[in-house]
């Protein structure tokens, strides 16, 4: 497939069927809130906001009475969060280990985990370098701080040392490059620095000439394009190849066909974590993600949904 003259679009089909309700009835307390009304807070990974904000207020909009107020934090806070019980909803990018469960049950409540859809750990460069893409094992060695310049890379390169930006010392982002990529070994080079959101990732590499930011792919989609196969302007979106030399030709971006065929290499799951005894505002607004509607919405904004049909057709376009 010539990749220049070609254009990738995905369909998805969702079963209409209605999302099990829960009717069980709320224990006295000084919660009011039911399963479309009410105001509650919840949690959730700075690295996830663009794709929470819209399902929440798809949410809103269709139950007026209901108010979620969202807590954007990194992935430690919220999981001390959930099992300590100070909120009833996390959306992060694990689900819950054996012994957190096992902490949670012994406060008489039983977790619940919804895999709601895929995202991309996308690598973003400053506009102004071209060098774009890169094999598995470079990033492994970019991200573990054994390649520290752009030449070790690109030989002949001359932007100098290399500068990975996170957006925090504690998400979601950071703790998936430690655990999938990295296989469990720390970071600690001192040319790896965390900001303190994904915003500020983006700002400080599309004004770094030598930088690489780490990033969800949630936040790199242009809203213009509905294709989703158009990513911010402000940036470039480096390709990743599982091959020994990567070329433009076996390298790929973080795409939504390329995260469900497996040829982008790191794709990660996003999951809502319930703590809802009462079944009430929390656990609805959790089924609502993975409802057809909220997988619907997880999909226009250019990420893989969890749950749903999905074909993918080429088409390849005349010049």
């Amino acid at each position: 497939m010539n990749k220049n003259l070609s254009y990738i679009f995905i369909g998805l089909t969702l079963s209409l069927g209605v999302f099990s309700s829960c009717n069980e009835n709320k224990p006295k307390g000084s919660r009011t809130d039911t399963p479309t009304s009410g105001t509650i807070q919840f949690v959730s990974d700075e690295s996830f906001s663009p794709i929470v904000e819209e399902v929440r207020q798809q949410f809103e909009f269709e139950y007026p009475k209901a108010h979620l107020k969202p807590l954007y934090t990194d992935e430690l806070t919220g999981l001390k969060m959930i099992r300590d019980l100070k909120t009833c909803l996390l959306i992060t990018s694990r689900g819950l280990k054996p012994s957190e469960i096992a902490y949670i049950k012994t406060k008489n409540i039983i977790p619940s985990v919804f895999p709601i859809g895929y995202d991309g750990l996308a690598l973003i460069v400053n506009k102004t370098n071209n060098d774009t893409c890169m094999t598995v094992n470079d990033v492994k060695k970019v991200l573990s701080g054994k390649v520290k310049n752009w030449n070790q890379v690109y030989p002949g390169s001359k932007r100098g040392g290399i500068e990975v930006v996170f957006d925090n010392k504690s998400s979601a982002t950071l703790h998936y490059v430690v655990d999938s990529i990295l296989g469990g070994k720390p970071i600690v080079s001192d040319n790896i620095i965390a900001a303190k959101s994904s915003k500020e990732v983006i700002n400080y590499v599309s004004k770094t000439p030598n930088a690489i930011g780490v990033i969800g792919s949630n936040w790199l989609n242009d809203k213009r394009d509905t294709t989703n196969t158009t990513f911010k302007k402000n940036i470039h979106v480096m390709s990743v190849s599982i091959k020994e030399k990567a070329n433009p030709m076996n390298s790929w971006k973080p795409y939504q066909a390329y995260l469900l065929d497996g040829r982008y290499p790191f794709a990660r799951t996003i999951y809502a974590i319930v703590v809802d005894p009462s079944k009430a505002l929390p656990w609805s607004f959790a089924n609502y993600i993975s409802s057809p509607k909220g997988q619907l919405i997880i999909f226009k904004a250019g990420l893989l949904p969890y749950r749903g049909d999905i074909s993918i057709r080429t088409v390849n376009v005349k010049k």
